[in-house]
């Protein structure tokens, strides 16, 4: 009777690189012979938590899903459990000591360890705990199993080089290491030939890429390279950081016709006080001109941003500061959050902490501001005519409403009514914009065209091979994308601190 093959799960918490490691994970478990748990499924033999550290109540998260998982443990022989990512790299032995039936605690420097360190754990029958101090390889090395047939993150960089004040990260990933632009643009043209048609550029500071390497400029070639890949239909990139972002870039983007016209670029307080206490090293007048600058050269981009509110010392005037810039800068969406104090950082230990009650308040003053504009933005898009790449699971109300759902060039969600001709995720499908909700546009009447793409192709191949020779779904661990209301808790592009 042949051996039934052991199942894995991973959960994810945090931004786009947890959620590339975590594809990385799912590749790692299915070279060495697990195959993913069913959605929905109860448990499985492999639960891995690739976990954030960015946010206050990150350990609460992590230890009551351990908890949940301590019975279903001891009712299940063999079942192990692994927690890595930033939280893992932070604390290090202390989650064995709250929760001992763990198996694994592996950091963000060495992913590639998980089968090593699972395997090891089953046969010593004790936890092991393996936290590397600095990059072992660049983790795109790694086996990935992507979660989508026609769009993929391409990491560029990993680690960061800045010292904001409230930012934990840097000390968790390290030092800002880049990878050679060959390698960059190997693996995307692999991925095209496979049948990916959107790739998103992914770094924790993407547009300081090239200072490992020494070329100031490395980050506006690498977008015009991509222009040059046959069959890549759209790039994005995530995150940039205003010190680093330079007229280059801009030209870069306006010129090359794959790059979408779309950008997010972290704010985080529109206070030049309070940004200089966030040693974020650029001031309001320096963003609002990059601000300007884009929009000069691609009128149409649609541009989002992240938000601390309550940094400490923060009064009533810088707040007004920052609704001043979010007014001026006509965000599509922005990814608002509540100052969270992290230990070890700089911020956690400044006077002039300001109290829950006046954070809350501003929080929701600038959720309503935000939301305002948002939906102003998005009706000036009713009339237009958009080209939507089809995706799949982003419309969770498609199936009763009889829509599909998509991105826009400029990333806006696009729910639209179903044609008469079969439509696939990955496939193109020209629209036109009828009705503007805050958080994403309606095309009520006939699709004008559908293009059927090499993606779509990629995506039937993929849900339509024989069980016994396909290969696994692999857990929902999201797509690129930034079109989140703003009053959502997690970031849209990189991390929160970006």
């Amino acid at each position: 009777m042949p051996e039934v093959a052991r199942t894995y799960q991973v959960r994810t918490f945090g931004c786009q690189m947890n959620v590339h490691d975590s594809e990385r994970m799912a590749g790692l478990l299915e070279s060495a012979g697990y195959v993913p748990a069913e959605p929905g499924a109860d448990a499985a033999d492999i639960v891995v938590f690739n976990t954030c550290a960015v946010r206050e109540n990150a350990d609460n998260r992590l230890y009551g899903n351990l908890g949940q998982l301590a019975p279903k443990k001891s009712a299940r022989p063999g079942m192990q459990i692994a927690v890595g990512g930033c939280l893992a790299q932070k604390d290090r032995d202390t989650i064995v000591r709250r929760a001992p039936w763990v198996d694994v605690v592996f950091g963000t420097h060495n992913v590639g360890s998980l089968p090593v360190l699972l395997e090891r754990a089953r046969i010593q029958r004790e936890a092991q705990v393996e936290i590397a101090e600095s990059l072992e390889a660049f983790p795109s090395t790694l086996p990935t199993r992507r979660e989508s047939a026609y769009a993929a993150w391409v990491a560029i960089s990993v680690g960061c080089n800045n010292t904001c004040t409230f930012c934990i990260v840097p000390a968790l990933r390290g030092k800002e290491k880049d990878r050679r632009p060959g390698d960059i643009l190997a693996e995307i043209e692999t991925l095209v030939a496979e049948g990916v048609s959107e790739i998103t550029l992914l770094g924790q500071n993407v547009n300081a890429y090239g200072s490992d390497i020494g070329d100031r400029q490395a980050f506006s070639k690498l977008l015009r390279a991509c222009g040059r890949v046959e069959g890549l239909e759209r790039v994005r990139f995530t995150s940039p950081h205003p010190r680093d972002f330079t007229d280059d870039v801009i030209e870069a983007m306006a010129e090359t016709p794959n790059v979408m016209p779309q950008l997010h670029m972290p704010l985080q307080s529109g206070s030049s006080r309070v940004l200089r206490a966030m040693r974020r090293s650029y001031r309001q007048e320096r963003y609002l001109g990059i601000i300007e600058k884009v929009r000069a050269a691609i009128p149409d981009a649609a541009i989002t941003t992240d938000i601390i509110v309550g940094f400490p010392g923060e009064t009533e005037e810088d707040f007004e500061e920052t609704l001043h810039v979010v007014r001026e800068s006509r965000f599509a969406q922005a990814f608002t959050f509540q100052y969270s104090k992290r230990p070890g950082t700089p911020a956690a230990e400044m006077a002039g902490q300001v109290p829950k009650e006046v954070v809350q308040a501003r929080y929701e003053r600038l959720v309503a501001l935000q939301e305002e504009i948002s939906w102003a933005e998005n009706k000036k898009q009713v009339g237009r005519t958009v080209e939507v790449l089809v995706a799949e699971g982003e419309g969770r109300k498609d199936d009763a409403t009889r829509r599909l759902s998509g991105r826009a060039p400029d990333n806006r969600l696009v729910h639209f009514s179903r044609p008469t001709e079969p439509v696939r995720p990955g496939d193109l499908a020209t629209v036109e914009i009828t009705y503007a909700a805050p958080h994403h546009l309606l095309a009520e009447g006939e699709v004008r065209a559908v293009r059927r793409t090499r993606s779509g192709d990629a995506w039937e191949r993929r849900t339509a091979a024989p069980a016994a020779d396909a290969k696994p779904a692999g857990v929902m661990l999201g797509l690129p994308g930034v079109g989140v209301p703003a009053s959502l808790p997690e970031p849209a592009g990189g991390c929160a601190v970006s």
